[in-house]
């Protein structure tokens, strides 16, 4: 593999790390209300696994790819690193942006 296709893989798997802690951060924002009694980290460990695996499932099968058990083990490692990074990268990114709204 040369320098270029490892670039391109690796924004690309950027890009769709992003897109899924966006889409959890959505989702969590919407249904938090809805399921009141369960802790927001709690729920966005759920919602962050479902997104992430059911995005994997949808992928394999418009690409025909042939999914083994250890693609699903990797899906759910990832669906908890999308996770850390929805549950703890929103609300730093919303102190980050208060900060700056302050500094004008």
């Amino acid at each position: 593999m040369d320098f270029g296709t490892m670039m391109n893989n690796t924004s690309t798997i950027m890009l769709i790390l992003a897109a899924l802690v966006f889409s959890v951060n959505i989702i969590v924002e919407v249904i938090k209300k809805v399921f009141a009694k369960i802790p927001t980290s709690l729920l966005a460990m759920i919602v962050s696994l479902v997104v992430t695996v059911v995005a994997f499932l949808a992928w394999a099968g418009f690409t025909s790819f042939a999914v083994m058990w250890y693609h699903i083990a990797g899906v759910l490692i990832l669906g908890l690193f999308v996770a850390y990074a929805a549950m703890f990268g929103f609300d730093k990114f919303k102190q980050a942006f208060a900060k700056l709204k302050n500094y004008k």
